[in-house]
């Protein structure tokens, strides 16, 4: 059966289909600004047909935002000692963000890594060169699963630089992400969007706010969402999502929210583009590969042309499925200065996919074929978090603190199988890896096991058999439950933070944080086998610590220098990405072996708003280093004698310069280096793994975001976004043989993709209060260009020129 059919593309709910029908006439998108007389009006509230509509109903945000949601974050951003930005709803909007990843290319020094079938695409940010895919938040509370992320319901997305485990737990070398949701206001609106775009672009949204009395209020958002990617043949991507919430106690000391939130996806991923050359058919002198483009194929000379929209995958084979459900309740209350809150969520993530990597290193391309290997997932994930907050402030001997303390408790667990030809048996989906001739003999080639890089057909008619040269149809389907990999960990932790108000020119900012960590591993058994599981467990004591010092030299500015601890435990990712520190699944010894992997960040800075407030500068320089990585020794067994060490210096800019010009962006600059990373035997004998000395993977030396929005006229604004990234580095390979005793590195390459600069225009036009159009063109210039590449195999290549019409209405 064609999974991915055009066909079976249309909504399945009818609620959606009448969402989707609304979406052609109306939208959310960002208001115009009104001129100062205007605002301070709005300010007061005004009547539309009988509704008071606010700033707060009509998303007039700005782009600066002042303090974090989050209140381990105990004094505003420009007296907070660390690197924090945060992406505005506003921001979201003018640059026609539809998911996280979108919405993160806004911020430099942030890389997207891609997945595979081991590391399960989905989400995958890297934060000053670290991953980060387990170190997302949604509301403070950790948001378990590999999933990818909408931002339909959002209404900002703080980024958090640096070692950041005392905020959030284990992980969190290079920093943090925390997704802070839409609730219930006490302001009565409705604003909804429907969009349109090339590449066969529909979106439509819905955001309506509904105070019920001076007590209770609703919200509910809602999504439906299907495109095409421009300048790619055959992917697509559909998906749908619903966000209800209330709260009791809209305005009162005591508060009650019960929210819930659903996403469902379903699409033709991307097999992205191969990287021409393999380490054992690179020429000589050739010391980097990039993802095949145009290149002489090594067997008879001939030039050989890589498509665009080259799509390597199979449309009756490929898919992706997702589905979140969060249920969450939080309740809180005010004593006059000091709060109590306590957040409980009940998370469940599912995700299945069978996905086509090209080549997979078999050194095909350069011959001008490609192997259609798969890779294979089915993942459920559950998570039950439970988190008290008490914060507020304080004064001792006249000495102010503004403090927040935390007690958390959590069980996530993950269940991750396969899909294959024969779930009873076990036997694996058939690629033509045994086929006679091999990957891309002629038996691999009749079957669309392999096909040519320059002229790939999603359409061919592949068929699942039962195994290499049989007749026997095997459709698809997931392996039996006890062949899974079963995961689990358990987290009782505390935490305490304090900004202490020494003078007005003086400011401590301390934290804390104890963990204690258990996890747990069952390696699936063979689909066949009669016995029972095993489960090999560890437990962990983590200890984390934050301290900073900040001078202000005015009230609107800052000086700080400070110091931040992150520790990653064995088992940290549960299974849901690509951890350098997992559990070992044959031995207990083993895992008992294992130990935290700890990395330290220290950075010095300044912050200032200027122009009354409205415009927050930045500037930070930082080293962060892992000093006990997990590595292999000389003697071929784990050790955790890996280093790393990163540093640069990082410039933030958002708000207004002027009362109609907006701005938001920064630069970073990343000096990383691999400074041990263990050992590789050769024939038994140890020589320095080729990655010592090395660039960190997925960490561009320098990396550039721009984006502005300039008032012309009270209706209409224009506006552009410009991103650079420099070269960006996947992974490392080399050859090695031994000569009178001693390895010898005969060859290495790395896998890379090139710089690039990417610019974005808008445009909107405001027909009344109610009324506005939004046109955004994405990479304006239609740059081919990388934006993810993996550590083998293939580079992800990005969209096209994209252009998008919304139109909002608002009342």
């Amino acid at each position: 059966m064609n999974h991915n059919d055009k066909r079976d593309r249309a909504p399945t709910s009818t609620s959606f289909l009448a969402l989707s029908c609304v979406g052609l006439f109306v939208s959310a998108a960002p208001a115009i600004a009104q001129n100062s007389d205007q605002a301070a009006d709005e300010a007061q509230g005004r009547k539309l047909g009988g509704v008071v509509v606010t700033d707060t109903a009509i998303d007039e945000q700005g782009y600066k935002v002042d303090k974090a949601d989050s209140p381990k974050f105990t004094a505003p951003l420009v007296d907070t000692p660390r690197s924090i930005t945060v992406i505005p709803a506003s921001v979201i909007k003018d640059t026609a963000s539809a998911s996280l990843t979108e919405a993160l290319r806004t911020v430099p020094g942030i890389t997207l890594g891609a997945g595979e079938g081991g590391n399960p695409l989905g989400d995958r940010p890297f934060i000053r060169g670290f991953d980060s895919q387990a170190s997302t938040y949604l509301d403070g509370v950790r948001d378990v699963g590999a999933q990818s992320r909408e931002i339909f319901a959002i209404e900002q997305i703080e980024v958090v630089k640096g070692s950041d485990s005392t905020t959030g737990g284990r992980g969190g070398a290079g920093g943090s992400l925390n997704l802070v949701s839409k609730a219930p206001k006490a302001d009565r609106f409705v604003a909804a969007s429907g969009s349109l775009g090339n590449a066969d672009y529909k979106r439509a949204t819905i955001d309506i706010n509904q105070p019920i009395n001076e007590f209770v209020g609703v919200r509910l958002n809602a999504m439906w969402h299907d495109q095409d990617v421009a300048g790619r043949d055959a992917i697509w991507s559909k998906r749908w999502g619903v966000a209800p919430s209330i709260k009791l106690g809209l305005e009162g000391p005591t508060s009650l929210t019960i929210s819930y939130y659903h996403l469902d996806t379903d699409e033709l991923p991307d097999s992205g583009i191969p990287y021409l050359y393999t380490i054992g058919n690179a020429p000589a002198g050739v010391t980097e590969t990039s993802p095949a483009q145009t290149f002489t194929a090594l067997d008879d000379g001939a030039k050989i042309s890589v498509p665009r929209g080259a799509y390597y995958g199979l449309k009756d084979r490929d898919f992706r499925k997702t589905k979140v459900d969060n249920f969450t309740i939080r309740a809180e209350h005010d004593f006059g200065g000091v709060t109590l809150r306590n957040t409980s969520r009940y998370g469940r993530s599912t995700q299945g996919y069978v996905w086509t990597q090209p080549d997979d290193q078999q050194g095909n391309v350069a011959n001008g074929l490609v192997w259609r290997r798969n890779n294979n997932r089915y993942s459920e994930t559950d998570g039950l978090l439970n988190q008290t907050d008490l914060f507020g402030e304080f004064a001792i001997g006249g000495i102010k603190n503004s403090f927040a303390a935390s007690v958390e408790f959590s069980e996530e667990k993950a269940a991750n199988g396969t899909y294959v030809s024969n779930a009873q048996t076990g036997v694996a989906i058939t690629t033509g890896i045994n086929a006679v001739g091999g990957r891309c003999g002629a038996v691999s080639i009749a079957n669309y096991n392999c096909t040519s890089v320059d002229n790939p057909n999603p359409n061919d008619p592949w068929v699942s058999y039962a195994a290499d040269g049989s007749s026997v149809v095997s459709p698809i389907v997931r392996s039996l439950r006890k062949t899974w990999t079963l995961s689990k960990t358990t987290t009782q932790a505390a935490s305490l933070f304090d900004t202490i108000t020494i003078s007005d020119k003086l400011l401590i900012n301390l934290g804390g944080r104890f963990d204690k960590y258990k996890t747990s591993v069952s390696p699936g058994l063979a689909a066949t086998a009669t016995t029972n599981r095993t489960f090999l467990e560890r437990e962990d004591d983590l200890w984390t610590y934050q301290a900073g010092i900040v001078f202000k030299p005015t009230e609107s500015s800052s000086i700080y220098a400070s110091t931040s601890t992150s520790a990653t435990p064995p088992g940290s990712f549960i299974a849901n990405g690509a951890e350098g520190n997992a559990l070992n699944t044959t031995s207990q010894a083993l895992t008992d072996a294992l130990k935290v992997e700890k990395t330290k960040s220290y950075e010095i800075g300044a912050k200032a708003n200027l122009f009354g407030d409205s415009l927050a500068l930045t500037l930070a320089a930082f080293r962060t280093e892992t000093k006990n990585a997990r590595a292999t020794n000389d003697a071929g067994t784990v050790a955790f004698i890996g280093e790393r060490l990163i540093k640069g210096i990082e410039f933030g800019f958002n708000g207004n310069i002027t009362p109609e010009w907006n701005v938001f962006g920064g630069y970073t600059y990343m000096d990383s280096e691999i400074v041990d990373g263990g050992f590789t035997l050769t024939s038994g004998i140890a020589a320095p793994s080729v990655n010592t000395g090395k660039q960190f993977p997925n960490t561009p030396k320098h990396s550039l975001t721009a984006f502005t929005n300039y008032k012309v006229t009270p209706a209409f604004t224009l506006g552009g976004g410009a991103i650079y990234m420099s070269k960006l580095y996947g992974g490392y390979s080399d050859t090695r043989i031994v000569s009178n005793g001693a390895v010898v590195i005969t060859k290495e390459l790395a896998r890379m993709v090139p710089s690039y600069w990417r610019f974005d225009g808008n445009a909107s036009y405001s027909f009344s209060d109610a009324i506005n159009l939004q046109v955004n063109v994405n990479n304006v210039f239609n740059k081919r260009y990388y934006d993810k590449a993996y550590t083998a195999h293939y580079a992800n290549q990005a969209a096209g020129r994209t252009a998008i019409a919304t139109l909002n209405i608002k009342y």
